[in-house]
């Protein structure tokens, strides 16, 4: 907590009026509202003053005056700068990744959502401009580049000149339900849940439960809008090879994104959302040379324009498809035309399903459930994310933030209490073991080089072999080196050092060192033995 005082210096004053509480210890109190879920501050300023332990934590005696909890919400709303969540929350994610807790080699994204402190029956409509998409650009300028290929005239966007990045503008305006309590928040409908205001959390985390990147938005935004912000903020961190996610994120832009950076995606089976009834879209095949789709029957689909979403438009000839027994059955229109529509971003969302089929992929893809839905359970259930008393998306992210720095530090803490036992008996003691064998073959070398009097003087009776394979054998049955071995089994070298993540790896050195020394001492104990006989 150190750094801490020197982070906040600047907000205090030190020459003049009452000296302020002491900023570590409001930071704390946070801390212990988002380690043991406490609802609000105020229950937490009540359950500080009663419980020793949160007063020792804080560096308070039993008869000390606990800060207001009014004095905590203030320095957090209105003194410490709104960086300061986002810089505890890297701090904990760093001291994790200093002591070789991360494997980011997969990361897994999802997004969950948050009941806001609004009244769902008081709200307002609203006509809103469409935003952008972040992709526009790009995508207008491959669909130009198409278009005039074919010989049609290119896409112009009315707002360039407000979007020098070729980002581009809309003029479209869409209806939106806000909020007259909170108007950050969004209207969140999605299957048989009632309608409720909402935020959603989209989030990043590896595969041990780490979350390493989050970003907070409006309950009603898709989470495929807020991907990319997650997605760059991680990847720019950590040395990510797997990116695993829902069906929610299976569209063209992430598929090509992730595919153009190097990334393998992970996404699961969409199901076919067409007519039953009919031809599917898989029944016509493609010819990548002549750049056209062939129907059952044989008929050509031609290549005729691309659209500004990026949709490539085929159409069968008329006059071929007019009289076809199979026009009813392929939904061609009343002068016999099939209009045909694909991506122009289809060939990545056809290597992402090519991944899926994959053995690696669909084992990756599983352990979502044991990493970021599991992330959700436990912000939920045990530490009070289900809704926030907060109103505003700048103070929700603040909540959200420090919420997760909590569960990573109570991950860090719980595995690095068990992290000093596992070094100390396999890094430590199989030096000894391994001395201990070394010794053995010594005197047996010993022996046979004639020399009776300094064999009789160390043999001992095998006291040296046979303490040292007893000390194995009890390392080698401790739980903590059981779970050592089991992740270096898990884990191969080179995902490890791919990865960046070396904490199996630093057992293994003592695991092997372990092994040849228990060896060494069983073969010396044996030779004694026979030795004696």
């Amino acid at each position: 907590y150190e750094w801490l005082y020197e982070r906040l210096d600047p907000y205090y004053c030190h020459d003049n009026g009452r000296p302020g509480t002491d900023p570590v210890v409001l930071i704390k109190m946070v801390l212990i509202q988002h380690l043991f879920g406490i609802p609000s501050l105020r229950q937490t300023y009540r359950e500080i003053q009663v419980n020793v332990a949160y007063r020792w934590f804080l560096g308070y005696g039993l008869l000390d005056n606990i800060p207001h909890f009014a004095t905590v919400s203030y320095a957090f709303c209105k003194r410490f700068p709104d960086e300061l969540t986002s810089e505890i929350f890297e701090h904990i994610l760093n001291k994790a990744l200093n002591n070789r807790m991360l494997d980011p080699s997969a990361i897994f994204i999802d997004g969950t959502h948050i009941k806001a402190s609004a009244n769902k029956k008081k709200f307002q409509k609203e006509q809103v401009a469409k935003a952008a998409k972040v992709y526009s650009g790009q995508l207008r300028r491959e669909v130009n580049t198409e278009r005039e290929k074919l010989g049609k005239k290119p896409i112009e966007d009315d707002d360039d000149e407000n979007h020098p990045q070729g980002g581009g503008g809309s003029r479209e305006t869409v209806e939106k339900t806000v909020s007259t309590t909170d108007p950050d928040c969004g209207m969140f409908v999605k299957g048989e849940h009632e309608r409720q205001f909402a935020y959603e959390a989209h989030t990043a985390c590896d595969k041990r439960g780490f979350i390493l990147g989050v970003e907070v938005t409006a309950g009603n935004i898709h989470d495929s809008v807020a991907w990319d912000k997650v997605y760059d903020d991680v990847t720019s961190k950590f040395d990510v090879q797997f990116v695993a996610m829902d069906a929610g994120y299976k569209t063209p832009w992430i598929a090509k994104k992730t595919l153009d950076d190097g990334k393998i995606p992970v996404l699961p089976y969409t199901r076919y959302k067409g007519s039953k009834e009919g031809y599917r879209p898989w029944d016509y095949k493609y010819d990548p040379v002549k750049d056209v789709f062939t129907c059952p029957h044989g008929q050509e689909l031609r290549h005729t324009t691309t659209d500004r979403d990026g949709k490539r438009i085929y159409r069968s000839t008329p006059k071929y498809c007019v009289n076809c027994l199979s026009k009813s059955y392929c939904k061609a229109n009343e002068k016999g035309q099939k209009v045909f529509t694909t991506h122009i971003w289809q060939e990545y969302l056809d290597i992402v399903e090519s991944i899926r089929k994959t053995d690696l992929g669909k084992q990756i893809y599983a352990q979502r459930k044991e990493t970021i839905e599991r992330v959700f359970a436990d912000a939920k259930e045990k530490h009070a994310m289900r809704y926030t008393h907060h109103r505003g998306l700048a103070a929700v992210t603040r909540w959200v933030r420090l919420k997760f720095a909590a569960m990573n530090l109570k991950k860090l803490a719980t595995q690095y209490s068990g992290m000093g036992e596992i070094n100390f008996f396999t890094r430590v003691v199989p030096y000894f073991i391994l001395l201990a064998g070394i010794a053995g073959i010594v005197l047996i070398l010993i022996y046979f080089a004639g020399d009776h009097d300094t064999w009789n003087i160390f043999n001992l009776n095998m006291f040296i072999p046979v303490v040292a394979s007893g000390v194995g054998l009890f390392i080698i049955r401790h739980h903590q080196t059981i779970r050592a071995i089991r992740e270096i089994l898990n884990d191969t070298t080179e995902s490890m050092h791919e990865s960046g993540y070396t904490g199996s790896a630093g057992y293994g050195a003592g695991f092997y060192l372990l092994a040849a020394g228990v060896m060494i001492s069983l073969v010396s104990a044996v030779c004694f033995f026979a030795l004696d006989k």
